[in-house]
């Protein structure tokens, strides 16, 4: 008996102290979005009638972030899933909105049930009621990974048709993005989308027998950040057999009937544009009969949605001369006249409206947008939890700033937002600017307590513009003393990303002094003035470098490959200049760059184009880098593990040895509201323009 207790005791021990050890192991990793933080999407909806005084009725909760919508014409089907008894507040008849959200740190797809009325008035307050049925359609128990971007879901009959990025692809910068389906009954998922493929924004036809799909065929992506290069492809539904390609050069298509397709193209004139294909589907594979452009030029004109109860009304997004928002409308086509009707910006106009879509009875329009401070729902997060695929090695945040780095004992973040370097406190409390004006890259001193490096001045800018190395100095006794600014380096040619040695005695940076960008080593007390060398020497970029914890490395960013078609790779250097080496490289014309190391120095963070563009850019706020995800590998290059799936802008990571439990951290840095994103940049004008050159490059 003795004996018994005594293993039960040893091994209650041995429990708690591996539990115990493996917490004090586990690290996190904090990246930025370019924002993501503030879009606030919710689903909208309002009525397309003239004489109708329905408001605008927002559709979802306001937890985390919900868009791409549809409306399913039979939500019975759906009803099936579950027991109706156990749930009395719905009663026929009943409304379904299938929609993508990214609660719970992850993208899915979720269902609501509403009982509603055939009276406008009673569905309106049953609309608005927080009773409602809600669930994922897709939960992780179907055997795909719990953590893939999910998207433009559409339901026929009792199969969901959606886009995921859960299957890796076998090629860097080839996109993960294919179409599937899932058998809701039974939870058997079939991929639609060819092997080595990439498809983006299905739509199945009104019959249900074909589905239509954006893709880059055999070539694949090839860097497009504003249209993507694809063209419009036709298979069956059932089995994805008879795949066909139907238009060169278009996206986005949706379905007026089984013979007519609409979708969107930029125009040979410029603008973005809405077309009208007629198709043939009666045989065994389907061919194009004629193309007709719909929307003329004046205006941008995208993510066309169409219902079979009235083909002769085709919802769009808009970007006219006139406004600054995107709006939707309504184009009726009833004998070619083209009549424009505005939905939206009589009820919102100042703010964006993403990617319509119609109710059965095409009685409603559907979309989405930022709802607004006034609206209930999810405040800002500083700090979002975001579900990592690892999470017994670490926790995964996404911040509202760029540029994040930790103090050495992990109880504050440094950050940029505004242009400005801000100092919060690991929790969120305490955020106080530190320092006024435009910086980019933090990092702070191991040694010197309160210490944080910067670069200040313009970011994209060449070799020879006036950035420079600062060390900011804060007070430890009082958080309201103004910091101790010191300028360290003094040419002024392009100085930035700097990151101190762990022993706190050297800093190492990107210059463009040589009249290219290469890496140096200066004193991290008083700067170049007393002591600096060159590690890197050559006629390309090597920027955004960082020092390894264990002293023995410096990563970098280089374009050395091949500097002139802005291809970058992660290499590794030892401070003394030796042991060059190539770690991972995103393919010929990709981007891999801010590599930040490990707390174990043995494996590094970073973002890349490694795993292509996952949807078509136009759908979203603006993105200079759409493609752009996180990334974790070994310094020796193998297992590249990809920490984040989504359509946006992840960049400049960072790893810390400190966990950060895995909760939401509410922003409490004032005059930080919801709806503050951009549009696409390149809507703004006809003569578009690519505004990413030398994005990487900064």
């Amino acid at each position: 008996m003795k004996t018994s207790l005594l293993l039960l005791y040893l091994g209650s021990f041995l429990f708690f102290f591996l539990f115990f050890v493996r917490i004090r192991a586990t690290s996190s990793i904090v990246f930025a979005t370019l924002g993501r933080s503030l879009y606030g999407f919710d689903i909208f909806a309002t009525s397309i009638s003239s004489s109708s005084s329905e408001p605008e009725l927002q559709l979802t909760d306001g937890v985390s972030i919900n868009y791409n919508g549809f409306l399913p014409s039979f939500p019975s089907t759906l009803l099936s899933l579950i027991d109706p008894s156990s749930y009395p507040f719905l009663t026929e008849p009943i409304d379904a909105l299938v929609y993508v959200t990214e609660r719970g740190g992850h993208s899915t797809i979720y269902v609501d049930f509403f009982s509603t009325s055939s009276s406008s008035s009673n569905r309106r307050e049953t609309i608005e009621l927080p009773i409602r049925l809600q669930f994922p359609l897709l939960p992780a128990s179907d055997g795909r990974s719990s953590v893939s971007m999910k998207d433009r879901p559409s339901l026929f009959g009792d199969r969901l048709i959606f886009v995921s990025t859960h299957e890796p692809s076998h090629s860097p910068r080839q996109s993960w993005a294919a179409v599937y389906s899932t058998h809701l009954p039974t939870g058997v998922t079939t991929r639609l989308t060819p092997d080595g493929i990439a498809d983006f924004s299905p739509a199945v036809s009104t019959s249900g027998r074909w589905t239509a799909v954006a893709s880059s065929g055999e070539r694949g992506w090839t860097g497009e950040v504003q249209e993507l290069n694809t063209d419009i492809y036709i298979f069956n539904t059932s089995d994805a057999s008879a795949r066909t390609l139907v238009v060169r050069h278009g996206g986005w298509p949706c379905w007026a009937d089984d013979s007519t397709i609409y979708f969107h193209r930029q125009s040979s004139d410029g603008w973005w544009s809405v077309y009208r294909a007629a198709i043939t589907t009666q045989g065994d594979v389907p061919g194009l009969i004629s193309i007709d452009r719909i929307t003329p030029p004046g205006f941008h004109a995208f993510t066309p949605a169409v219902s079979a109860t009235a083909p002769e009304l085709i919802a769009v997004a808009t970007r006219r001369t006139s406004s600054q928002f995107r709006h939707i409308e309504l184009i009726d086509v009833r004998d070619g006249r083209n009549a424009y009707i505005e939905v939206t910006r009589i009820i919102s106009p100042n703010a964006h409206h993403f990617n319509p879509f119609f109710s059965p009875d095409a009685r409603r329009i559907g979309y989405h947008r930022c709802r607004g401070s006034q609206n209930n729902g999810n405040p800002p997060w500083l700090l979002e939890n975001i579900k990592s695929v690892s999470p017994e090695t670490f926790s995964l945040f996404r911040i509202d700033g760029t540029f994040p780095s930790f103090s050495p004992d992990g109880t504050r973040i440094a950050y940029v937002s505004f242009d400005s370097v801000y100092v919060v406190n690991s929790d969120g409390s305490n955020p106080r600017e530190v320092y006024s004006g435009n910086a980019f890259a933090t990092a702070w001193d191991w040694k010197r307590k309160g210490v944080i490096y910067t670069s200040h001045g313009p970011t994209f800018a060449e070799e020879s513009a006036g950035v420079d190395i600062i060390s900011i100095t804060l007070s430890e006794d009082n958080d309201k003393a103004e910091p101790f600014i010191k300028k360290l380096t003094s040419a002024g040619k392009n100085n930035a990303f700097p990151s101190p040695s762990p022993d706190g005695k050297w800093v190492v940076f990107r210059s463009g002094r040589s009249g290219y960008k290469n890496l140096y080593i200066m004193d991290s007390i008083e700067g170049e003035s007393a002591g600096i060398y060159q590690l890197t020497e050559g006629p390309w970029s090597d920027t955004m470098c960082n020092w390894s914890p264990d002293g023995e490395w410096i990563a970098f960013a280089s374009d050395r490959d091949n500097p002139e078609n802005g291809s970058f790779s992660v290499y590794l250097v030892h401070p003394n200049g030796t042991g060059l080496r190539k770690v991972v490289h995103s393919g010929d014309g990709g981007r891999t760059n801010h590599p930040w190391f490990g707390p174990d120095s043995n494996s590094l963070v970073f973002t890349s184009e490694y795993a292509g563009v996952s949807s078509e850019p136009i759908s979203n706020p603006h993105h200079y880098q759409p493609a752009g995800e996180i990334f974790t590998v070994n310094i020796d290059g193998t297992e590249i593990k990809r920490l984040t799936h989504d359509s946006y802008e992840d960049g400049t990571p960072t790893w810390t040895s400190f966990f950060l439990k895995p909760s939401d951290v509410v922003e409490s840095l004032q005059g930080v509201t919801f709806c503050n994103f951009d549009d696409c940049h390149w809507l703004s004008s006809q003569n578009q323009f690519n505004d990413v050159l030398n994005e990487t490059i900064c």
